[in-house]
C-alpha cells in the first residue's frame, strides 16, 4: 500500500476543527512563487499549480523509468499547500485578493534530494515541452504554530482564524507572522469538485511565547 502522508502524519494534515498548538519540523517542498488573485482565470496561480503537479508526478513515477532515487518508496502525492501574505498587512485581508503574494508548494518525501529534484525538472521539461524553470526546491522550517481544520468556503476563514488567535493567547502565545513566517493553508479538498461549504482546509499560523 502506498505511503499516505495525510494518514501517517495526522497531527500535521488532519487536525481537529478546534485550535491546537503544533511544532512542525523542517520539510522540503516543490515550490512556485507568484502574486495576484488565485481565482483569476489563466492567472499566475493556476499556472503554478500545473507546474507543481508536473514535477510531483515526475518524481512519483520515476520508478517506471531509468532514474533510480535512493530510498524511494511508493507514496501518495501530498496535498497542495500555500504560504500567503500581503505587503503591509499582518495576516490576510480577504477583501483584496489581488494583493496576494504566495508560495504554492507540494511536500517532497525525505528521500528526494536536490539532485533528484533537478533531474525531475529537466525530465518534465523534456517530456511535457513546458517551461519549469520557475519551480524551486524549497526548504522550510515552520516551527511552533497554532492550527485548526477549517470547514467551509475560503472566504469564511476569518472566523476560524479569530478562534485560533483567541486560543493561542489563552495558552500564553503571541502571533509571530513575519517576512519569513507566513499564513499557511493545506488544501484537503478539490475546490473544483467539492461544494464550498464542504471544503476542508488546514489553517496554520506561526506563534511564539509571550
Amino acid at each position: 500500500m502506498a505511503f499516505d502522508f495525510k494518514k501517517e502524519y495526522k497531527e500535521f494534515y488532519l487536525p481537529a476543527a478546534k485550535p491546537s498548538i503544533v511544532a512542525v519540523p523542517p520539510m522540503n517542498y516543490i515550490a512556485v512563487r507568484g502574486q495576484g488573485d488565485p481565482n483569476q482565470e489563466d492567472g499566475e496561480y493556476k499556472t503554478a499549480i500545473g507546474l507543481l503537479y508536473g514535477i510531483a508526478f515526475t518524481i512519483k513515477m520515476s520508478k517506471m523509468g531509468d532514474h533510480r532515487i535512493e530510498g524511494y518508496f511508493d507514496y501518495v502525492v501530498p496535498p497542495l499547500e500555500g504560504f500567503w501574505w500581503q505587503d503591509g498587512v499582518t495576516g490576510i485581508d480577504y477583501a483584496h485578493k489581488e494583493r496576494f503574494k504566495w508560495i504554492s508548494v507540494i511536500r517532497l518525501p525525505d528521500f528526494v534530494t536536490k539532485e533528484d529534484f533537478d533531474w525531475a525538472v529537466e525530465e518534465a521539461s523534456r517530456k511535457k515541452k513546458m517551461y519549469f524553470s520557475d519551480v524551486e526546491f524549497f526548504c522550510y522550517d515552520e516551527g511552533l504554530c497554532v492550527q485548526c481544520m477549517h470547514l467551509g468556503a475560503y472566504d469564511d476563514e476569518p472566523a476560524t482564524v479569530d478562534r485560533m488567535h483567541r486560543f493561542m493567547e489563552e495558552q500564553g502565545y503571541a502571533l509571530d507572522i513575519t517576512d519569513q513566517r507566513m499564513h499557511h493553508e493545506i488544501y484537503l479538498s478539490d475546490a473544483r469538485k467539492v461544494a464550498p461549504e464542504k471544503l476542508k482546509t488546514v489553517i496554520r499560523h506561526p506563534i511564539r511565547l509571550k
